[in-house]
């Protein structure tokens, strides 16, 4: 591959006289990528990139990554300017929308949240069809999924209003799904959303709240909850966006995509870090075991893991890492939690990755999944919850996703290729002519 022009890529075929002038196409900001859609036609080949790592799936202007430098930008805005100064309504309208909300677009798009949290009654059903002990992640797959019979009069996704309803329905009611997935895991009554509350409250409420007694917001724990869904909002073309995007393209509506992220998000490589962060402790056991973890870690033979350190996308530090950080130590302060193991062991390690260089020179610094794992068990959240608020988050980034790709003129139904290495063409054998 050499250059020809500015703009394009000359490809020729090694061992043959066929090439191919491919364009360049150039983002705003980011790697250039090249257009290889001619290339099957000019050159009779594929390209074969195992896990999409090097190939640009879709042209996207909501999220971008620079995992070497550490940034992450909602719609161009730092992501930590967002957390320390907006809020997650004000996130979703800008990721949905492409530039902040004036003072009257935020409180139309904050009442049209509100006033879409209740699902429908028949839906409570649901919940009993399920046993007591399945994990939250299920329910929410199935709930989620179900809405489409509930909510089939807006499901015409060639009409802007109708996409509209549909994203306020689903940023509104995933909150209520997932916290009555939780209330019925441990046989408590639901609780009903509060349009009164805001965002972030209305979910704690829902969490936590019980009809025999008043229920008092913490303006802290309050703050943390809306600073992990602003930090999971999005985040770009990950495994469970692309799952949304492909499902998406083939007409389904929102909520059978929205629900394929899910199940997508489910898997501990994705969503399930902050979850094996909090087992990775519980099987260090103590913090006098830290030193005899670590020599693991270390070493070459041993097949240990150190959950929430380092992270595949950044290469030098996960900014959400930093936010996520000055809130767990607020969390903790509020609490007042001291001497309590788990968390001991989290310090420790910390202290350990931000100072020991082995773990510095291979920037393994502690990410976003570490600090949210230690903040929710403070919180007294169980760890089948973390993926379900994770879930919660990252609904909105999948809608907008979801949105912006139906509204591409350019969209067409996804269709990966493959190598393929299996048997070549071969005839029927009758049975008893088999050996």
């Amino acid at each position: 591959m050499n250059d020809k022009a500015p703009g394009s890529l000359t490809v020729t075929l090694e061992g043959t006289n066929r090439s191919a002038t491919l364009p360049l196409k150039h983002g705003s900001i980011g790697p250039s990528v090249v257009d290889i859609r001619r290339l099957y036609n000019d050159l009779g080949v594929f390209t074969f990139d195992p896990g999409y790592g090097a190939t640009a799936s879709c042209e996207s202007r909501i999220t971008y990554i620079d995992g070497d430098e550490g940034v992450l930008l909602y719609r161009g805005y730092p992501i930590e300017q967002l957390a320390e100064k907006s809020h997650f309504i004000e996130v979703a309208y800008l990721l949905l929308n492409g530039e902040l909300p004036n003072a009257q677009q935020l409180a139309e798009f904050d009442r049209g949240v509100r006033y879409h949290t209740m699902i429908h009654e028949q839906l409570r059903r649901f919940f009993d069809g399920f046993r007591r002990d399945a994990h939250p992640m299920a329910v929410m797959c199935g709930v989620v999924g179900a809405m489409a019979a509930f909510y089939h009069d807006n499901l015409d996704i060639t009409d802007p209003r109708q996409r509209e309803i549909a994203a306020f329905r689903l940023i509104a009611k995933v909150p209520t799904i997932a916290a009555w997935a939780y209330k019925y895991s441990i046989g408590q009554p639901f609780m009903y959303p509060r349009n009164d509350l805001r965002y972030a409250d209305n979910f704690l409420y829902m969490l936590n709240a019980v009809p025999t007694e008043p229920w008092v917001n913490n303006p802290i724990l309050s703050r943390a909850m809306d600073r992990i869904l602003v930090l999971h909002a999005d985040h770009e073309q990950n495994a469970s966006t692309s799952t949304v995007r492909l499902a998406g393209s083939t007409g389904a509506n929102p909520f059978a995509c929205i629900a394929a992220g899910i199940a997508a998000l489910w898997g501990p490589a994705h969503g399930g870090a902050n979850e094996a962060v909090l087992k990775m402790l519980s099987e260090i056991g103590h913090p006098k075991n830290i030193p005899a973890f670590i020599a693991e870690v270390k070493d070459k033979n041993s097949h240990t893991r150190l959950m929430g350190f380092g992270h595949r996308v950044y290469k030098n530090f996960d900014p959400r890492a930093k936010i996520m950080k000055e809130t767990c130590h607020e969390v903790l302060g509020e609490l007042g939690i001291k001497n309590e193991p788990l968390l001991e062991m989290a310090m420790e390690l910390e202290r350990i990755a931000l100072s020991d260089e082995y773990f510095i020179s291979r920037k393994l610094y502690p990410n976003v999944d570490f600090y949210s794992g230690i903040i929710l068990k403070a919180m007294g959240i169980p760890t089948s919850m973390f993926t379900v608020l994770f879930a919660v988050a990252r609904t909105v980034g999948w809608i907008s996703q979801w949105k912006e790709m139906i509204e591409d003129p350019s969209q067409r139904i996804g269709r990966p290729r493959q190598l393929y290495t299996g048997p070549t063409r071969r005839d029927y054998i009758a049975l008893d002519a088999r050996p």
